[in-house]
This record gives structure tokens, sequence and C-alpha cells, in this order.
């Protein structure tokens, strides 16, 4: 077998030379002749003058000369190997090795007849490999397309501390009376992400998504980062087209997308409850999905250098911009317009960024804005929200973990008493990387459970403010599955003069598959 392996390795290595002599461009007839008139192959590579130990080809071009014994140099006992091989030098060099081949032609025929079956088996095997890939090319969903999944099983329920302040005289509704502990309920959300790049350099994302979460992980004091109510019906819920312009901007269109998708992502914290998403889940990030538009500049940069980067959309909230009546659309006097901007610096170890959110409430009424309280969402004139985001990851994991933070100020001008005039939110993540075992997270959160109201016109100091907290812990099973146990708690929710719910202590086990 030794011998089928020399054999199969000279023409290979003769195959590297070929290119080098393809390429030459002037014919040297004295050169040629003097290369095919050598009578004598060299046995040693130490017999060239100019080769050295030193030269990069210099084992390649010793195992052609002992083991084949097919290179010869020039009478001066030169190889040159620098200098370029003319087609007609190439051809001289390979008649020599194609005559050493010959001269084993005997020996190789007998080798192959001595491993006829095993070869007869190797070939079935390769044949048969080669009709299982023309079927899989066959087959195959779709050239530009990638296609990756998600199943998220949840497990838990909540207990109240506070039932009385639940049914206290005011509670209305569908509130009054639910202050009993929930029972443990078992509920999964299913995601299937769908890539597809028709240049390479461009994305355009397709989401399909269902769940059966109508419980107590869709109310709004307990929504789940990762909740999807529904009644198990498989639905298109994210569809947007990303393109490049240039080197450095980016262009987003789609008929059903949030804004955040069109900025940088501004904290690296993954939640349990959803109010922590993003930095704070309200009055600056909280939006429904809508039909819009958006272009991002990133300053092209070294990898992991830090850079600038600015980011601009709007989005017709809640579909209102596929509706065709004459007073919606994308811009209709009727549409709850949202529009969102962001400046940024920073790179994959920290990033800190400012961004400016314009929500208008069309005729007055509310428009999209998270989970901020109902007297945060209480307003007649457009709501500007400033907001700072941010991240800082050490080099190394250990006991310092990385530090996610935002900060939001909203603003209205007020026309009614009773009407918002500022609001406010914060939440600060923190997530270890690699605790106690390597592959595992360990995190945790404070902060407001959503933006909320700190004036209202009439009312300088109204009592609407709120309080979150999470622990959770990342088992990584494999590469694929991960088993996360939680806790948290939400503090008057609605708002601290809210007749509306109760305070809340929820535990939970989220397992969730990827494939």
């Amino acid at each position: 077998m030794k011998l089928v392996r020399q054999l199969l390795v000279a023409p290979a290595a003769l195959g590297l030379l070929a290119p080098v002599a393809a390429n030459a461009t002037e014919l040297n007839f004295n050169g040629v002749s003097d290369y095919a008139a050598t009578g004598e192959q060299v046995t040693s590579i130490t017999q060239f003058s100019d080769v050295y130990p030193t030269d990069w080809a210099y084992q390649a071009l010793g195992n052609l000369i002992e083991r084949y014994g097919c290179v010869a140099g020039y009478p001066n006992g030169t190889f040159r190997g620098n200098r370029a091989m003319t087609r007609f030098e190439a051809a001289a060099l390979l008649n020599a090795c194609l005559d050493r081949v010959t001269e084993v032609t005997d020996e190789l025929k007998m080798l192959m007849k001595e491993f006829s079956k095993e070869l007869a088996i190797l070939k079935g095997r390769v044949d048969g490999l080669e009709a299982k890939v023309g079927e899989l090319e066959a087959q195959q969903f779709s050239t530009t397309t990638k296609l990756k999944g998600q199943a998220d099983y949840f497990i838990g329920g909540v207990s109240y501390d506070n039932r009385d302040e639940c049914n206290k005289a005011g509670a209305t509704g569908s509130q009054a009376g639910e202050c009993d502990d929930d029972a443990l309920s078992f509920s999964y959300r299913f995601t299937l992400n769908l890539n597809s790049s028709f240049t390479g350099k461009d994305l355009l994302y397709t989401r399909l998504r269902t769940g059966n979460m109508d419980n107590v992980w869709t109310q709004t004091d307990s929504y789940l980062s990762d909740a999807k109510s529904g009644d198990s019906t498989l639905k298109v819920d994210k569809m947007w087209y990303t393109f490049p312009v240039g080197n450095e901007f980016m262009v987003t269109v789609g008929p059903l997308i949030e804004n955040y998708y069109m900025v940088e992502t501004p904290t690296r914290y993954k939640p349990i409850l959803k109010a922590f998403k993003l930095g704070g889940y309200g009055a600056l990030m909280g939006a429904s999905t809508g039909q819009g538009a958006g272009i991002q500049w990133r300053q092209d940069v070294a990898p992991g250098e830090a850079a600038f980067n600015v980011a601009a959309n709007y989005v017709a909230d809640g579909g209102e911009g596929a509706d065709s009546n004459s007073t919606k659309g994308m811009f209709g006097e009727a549409t709850d317009g949202y529009f969102l901007s962001q400046i940024g610096y920073g790179n994959r170890q920290w990033y800190v960024s400012g961004l400016f959110a314009s929500k208008q409430g069309a005729d007055g009424s509310d428009p999209a804005m998270g989970y901020s309280t109902p007297e945060a969402k209480d307003q007649d004139e457009a709501l500007n929200v400033y907001g700072l985001r941010g991240y800082w990851s050490p080099e190394d994991a250990g006991i310092i973990p990385t530090i996610s933070a935002g900060l939001d100020f909203g603003t209205s001008a007020a026309d009614a008493t009773g009407k918002i005039e500022d609001t406010f939110g914060w939440m600060v993540g923190l997530t270890w990387d690699d605790a106690f075992i390597e592959g595992n997270k360990l995190g945790a959160a404070v902060g407001s459970y959503s933006s909320y109201a700190t004036r209202i016109k009439g009312n300088d100091s109204p009592d609407d403010d709120n309080f979150a907290g999470e622990v959770w812990y990342n088992f990584q099973v494999t590469d694929n599955i991960g088993i996360k146990p939680a806790v948290f708690w939400t503090n008057e929710a609605y708002g601290a003069d809210s007749t509306k719910g109760a305070n809340k202590f929820g535990a939970l086990v989220q397992t969730t598959f990827k494939f």
C-alpha cells in the first residue's frame, strides 16, 4: 500500500508545478535544451548548489528526488528554483516522472488484483454516497435559505402576598377577586427562523411562531420575555428585508417589524421578565409589530476596534400601516406612529448609546408603549422619550459579571388635566459567564417593572412607581439543550396608587431546545 500512496502523491506534486509552467511568458529554448539534454538524474537534493534547507519547497523537492528520482538539474549543478518554468521545461520534467511511473505498472497491477475485493467495496460505498448527495440536493428546501428552530417549555406558577389589596374596594372588572395563587401550569413556545440571502450580504428574515401561553405568563404584571400567547396556531409574526448600501449603510424594510430590530442591541442581558428586555421595555423601547423602515450607519473599522453607529427608523404600530382605510395606512391621521433613533459607540466588550423615541397616539389615543403603567400611557400629545443604554463585559469569565443598564426619561406637552407630563424607567442586569460550571450562566436584574408617571398635569407627584427583580441560572446540558430555573417578583406593577393587580412572586423552569 505504501507504493500505491507514492504513486498517488507523485501526480499530485506535479500538479502543483503545472500552474507555474503555465504562467511562464517567455520561451527559453537554450534552457530547455540544457534541461532536457542532461543525461543523469540527481539522486540527492544536496547535489543542487542553489537549494537550501531554509527554502520553503526544500522538503517537497527532496521527496521527488529521493522517492521517484525524476528531477533533473542544469549541467552547472543548479536547480534555478526561483525562475519561471516554460511549458517545454515542464513537459521534460513530466516525461521523466512518467517514465518512472511506468516502471512500476506491473507492481501496481498486482496490488490492484490483491485488493480487488476491498477496492470494489470502496467503490460501492462511494457510489452510494454520491447517490445520497444527489438526492439531498434534489430535495433540499432552498439553496438560499437556512432554517433554525427553537422550542421552549415553561412549567411554574405565581403566588400573591397581598390578596386583600387586589380585592380592596375600587377593584373592578377582570381584576376583582383574581388574587388566588395560580395553579402549576405547563405551556410552550415554538419558533422557526428562516434566514434567506440572495447576495451573501443581504438578509430576508421570516419568523414563524406559535404557543399556548394564554396564562399567567402573558399577564401584564408577569409577562415573560419568551412568552407567546395563542391557541397553537402557527403564523408569520416577523418579516423584513435588510440590504447594504455601500460599505457602511444598511437599509431595512419590513411589513412585520418592531423599531428595536433596526438599531444596535443596546444591552447584553437576556431576561426572564420582558420588562427588563433591551435595558427596560417601557416608554422608550416598548412597541408592537407593525410596518416600517429604517437605515443604519456603522463605522467601518478593523475587527475588535470601537466604532460609531447611527440609526433611525419609523414604524406604524399595531399593524395600522397595512390598513387601507383612508385615515390610516403608514402615515394616516388615525395611525399610531413611532419614531426611534440611536447613536452609539463601542465594541463587543463595551458599548454605550443614546436613544430618542417619539410616540404619537392618533386622535388622543394611547400608542403602544410596552409595559408602561396606565398612568404613563394616558397622553393627549406625543410622548418624547430620551434614554441611555450600555453594557460592559470583563475580558475573562469570573467573579466580575457583565453589566447592562438602561435609563429613560419621557416628556409630553399635556393639554388636559390628568394627562401625563413626565415618565421614568430604569434597570440594571448582571450576567456571570461560566458560573460554577463552564458553559453555564447566572443572571440577576432589578429595576422599575415598567416606565411610570412622575408628573401628571394637575398632580406633580403621582404615586405611580413600581419595582421588579429576578434571578435565574442556565444549565447548558448540551450545545442545543438548556434548562433555566428562575424566580422573580413584581411590586405594584400597575403603579403604587392603582387598585389593579397585586404583588407577585413567581417561580418557573424554562427548558430550551435549539435545532
